[in-house]
């Protein structure tokens, strides 16, 4: 049984400040640390002791905080990776969510749902954001080792899942799986058929 584990991060600096997340680099705040430590301590205790473990993670340093503290409950370094950073909004990275909320087009209800940038310049198509996220999981995939931790953003969820069942990106403009700041969502694929299954969404039980 290959156990992927998918750690949203939890509270950041951007979150309190009403700011646009993205690729703005917060940080986590002291109720975000205290949450990531919480994760840690989940993982510890649902991963065995004395067996090999991967650990990805967003480069982004609310993430990779959350891994830094993830790594050092597992005894295992953190391989950071920029494909697994949050939908990139562009100009309103860092701008207050009011900013945004004002200039936010929402994609259409039929036609082009993943070309679409909700009308940001610099913003990426929701089409690009899945292909990097599905390129990430892919290569993690690829990977023998049977426990691995993907410390990724919560809308970067949908697409982290979407990959791992397989949905063609040209379907992926409907989905949509949400999570809680520092929520554990597990990933399962048995060994006989190798079925993919979304075992537990968002679990917050350590919370």
């Amino acid at each position: 049984m290959r156990n992927i584990f998918v750690v949203t991060h939890p509270e950041a600096t951007h979150h309190l400040d009403q700011l646009v997340g993205g690729w703005f680099d917060s940080e986590l705040t002291p109720a975000g640390t205290i949450a990531a430590a919480a994760v840690a301590t989940e993982l510890r205790t649902r991963i065995p002791e004395n067996v090999e473990v991967e650990l990805y993670s967003s480069d982004l340093r609310r993430t990779a905080q959350t891994a830094e503290a993830v790594g050092a409950a597992l005894g295992v370094e953190p391989i950071l990776d920029a494909r697994l950073r949050e939908k990139s909004y562009g100009e309103a990275g860092g701008r207050p969510q009011q900013w945004l909320d004002a200039r936010y087009v929402p994609p259409p209800l039929v036609g082009d749902r993943m070309g679409h940038d909700e009308g940001i310049p610099g913003a990426e198509t929701k089409a690009v954001f899945a292909q990097r996220i599905y390129a990430a999981m892919d290569s993690i995939v690829a990977s023998t080792c049977r426990h691995q931790v993907v410390v990724t953003h919560g809308g970067s969820l949908t697409f982290v899942i979407a990959a791992w069942i397989g949905m063609p990106i040209e379907s992926a403009g409907y989905a949509a799986f949400r999570a809680t700041p520092g929520g554990i969502t597990e990933l399962r694929e048995d060994d006989f058929f190798h079925n993919r299954q979304v075992f537990h969404l968002d679990g917050t039980r350590h919370l």
